[in-house]
Formats: C-alpha cells, structure tokens, sequence
C-alpha cells in the first residue's frame, strides 16, 4: 500500500495502545503518530510512558495503566475519548514472557503471565467494544506471538497464553460479525525487545526490530487483515505445520533451535528484565508480583 494511501486512512483516527512505554507498543505509537493518528499510550510504568509520549511527539497522550485492572482500563479508555473523541482502535499490546523450565515456574508467576497476556486483552475487549457496537465501528488489534501456534519449550505458560489470544480474537471476530467491529490477530516471531534479552534466537530466521512489527501492524489497520504473521516466510511454515505431523513439525524445530532457545540462555543478560517483571534469578521464580512489561508484546517474540 502506498504511503500517501495509508496516511489517508489512518489520520485522524483515535487510537490506545497498551504496553507503550517500550518495544513494539512504543514503535507502533510513533508509526501511528507519523501517519497523523491521535494516540494515547498506556503502560503499568507510569513515569516510562510518560517520557514516551514526550519523545514520540505532540498530542500524545499517556497514563499509567495496569492491563489487569478493569477500572485502570476504563479509566485509560475513558481519557482517551476525552482526549480525542470515540475511539477508533485499540491496540492490545502489554504482555510479559518470562522463561525457564516450566516446573521451575511459581504458581503466582504463572497466574501473572495470565492476568496480563489473557486476562488483560479480554479486558481491554469487553471495555472498548460497547461504545464500538454502539456506533457500528471500530477495530480492535491483539498482538499474540507465533508462540502459540506451536510448542515452545521453555515457554509454556508463554505459549498458552499467546494460544488465548488467538483464539478471543478468532471468536469475537465471529461473535462480532455484524456489529460492525473488526478485529486483527498479529503473531510476530523474534523482536528485538527486552523480551528476548539473553536467547540467541531461531536458526535461519532473522529476528525482527520493533519498527517492522509496528508497520506489519499500522498496515494490517489499514488494509483490514484478519492475521499478520511476522515474519510472513515463517508465518507459512507455521500455517502448514498442522500438515506435517507431529514427528516432522518437531524435526523443524529442532532443526531451527526453537526447542531449546527459551531452555538456553543467559540469565545474566535477562536480569535487568527478569526483575521488572518479577522473576527471581535464582532456580526457581519468584512470586511474579512486579510490574508487566510492555513490549510485547511480543514474541518469542515477542
């Protein structure tokens, strides 16, 4: 799509993004912005996203939100239409993706990967989507990863979690069909955010910056698509997987590394993230009750 046509369609729009303090939620808000969308930018770290806004340009607005909390979310979504006007798009981006061995994975850290990669989007859906019903448009992004798509040893909570979110985008997109609302599934593979700090990533597939995933994203808006894989060579082998069966899909991944690169890395270089998000560096995790980080968003990506 021509940038002058992808401008057109997405200047002027009201958009919330959640997790925008860094990453991909950051690259997507500054990509939005570029093509004159009113963007307001949430994140769990107030003061981070508040420096963000700044950097990203005039008329952005932020606030602290925490993805878990429905009146943190009402309330991010209710200064937005202050702000703006009705929104147009909500941007579910606020994920965390901590890893290690599953049984070295505490039952809270668990049940905080959920509230946030889970619990938060479907939050985010059932507080955006009244007002969108109600006058008959709207567009609501989930950032998943290609983690849920397959086994990710190493990343089992991860990966399920990221298995809900394609799945609470498919349905509503069903559930939803005439009420005039559209809804987009994007699954990157490797970003380059703090997320994947310490991996050495997947073999024959080169890891993404936050800008792509961000511009796969503003297109995907743009062009209204259903599912964004990125990136989309890696994309089709994952779509064909179900075709392979076990035994040969397990082959690939072996052979690209993705069954051990969240079960090999250094936890020295995942520290400073570890800590933010509240996972202990010591054999086991902690209790998980740190702040959600925002990027991603992303995937293993994120």
């Amino acid at each position: 799509m021509r940038e002058s046509k992808l401008t057109a369609r997405i200047g002027g729009r009201v958009v919330a993004i959640t997790g925008a303090a860094r990453g991909i939620g950051r690259a997507t808000a500054e990509a939005l912005h570029r093509r004159g969308a009113k963007v307001v930018i949430g994140d769990i770290d107030g003061d981070a996203v508040v420096r963000a806004a700044a950097e990203i340009g005039p008329d952005v607005e932020a606030m602290r939100l925490d993805v878990a909390d429905e009146q943190s979310f009402a309330a991010f979504l209710a200064r937005a239409e202050k702000r703006f006007g009705p929104l147009d798009i909500l941007i579910n981006n606020a994920g965390i993706m901590p890893i290690g061995p599953f049984l070295d994975e505490s039952t809270p850290l668990s049940k905080r990967i959920l509230d946030i990669n889970v619990a938060g989007p479907l939050i985010g859906m059932r507080t955006a989507l009244p007002a969108m019903i109600a006058r008959g448009q709207g567009h609501i992004v989930n950032v998943s990863s290609m983690a849920g798509t397959a086994p990710v040893p190493g990343g089992l909570t991860y990966g399920a979690s990221k298995a809900a979110a394609i799945s609470m985008t498919e349905t509503a997109r069903v559930e939803f069909a005439k009420a005039g609302v559209f809804f987009t599934c994007v699954l990157p593979s490797f970003t380059n955010t703090e997320l994947i700090s310490g991996t050495s990533g997947t073999r024959f597939f080169r890891t993404l910056e936050p800008g792509e995933v961000a511009e796969g994203i503003v297109r995907a808006i743009a062009a209204r698509k259903r599912d964004v894989y990125l990136p989309g060579a890696l994309g089709v082998m994952l779509l064909i997987q179900p075709l392979l069966g076990r035994r040969l899909r397990d082959t690939l991944n072996r052979l690209i590394g993705a069954d051990t690169t969240f079960l090999e890395f250094d936890r020295a270089e995942r520290q400073q993230y570890d800590s933010r998000v509240g996972v202990a560096l010591s054999d086991s995790a902690s209790e998980g009750a740190g702040p959600e980080a925002e990027e991603p968003k992303g995937a293993p990506t994120r």
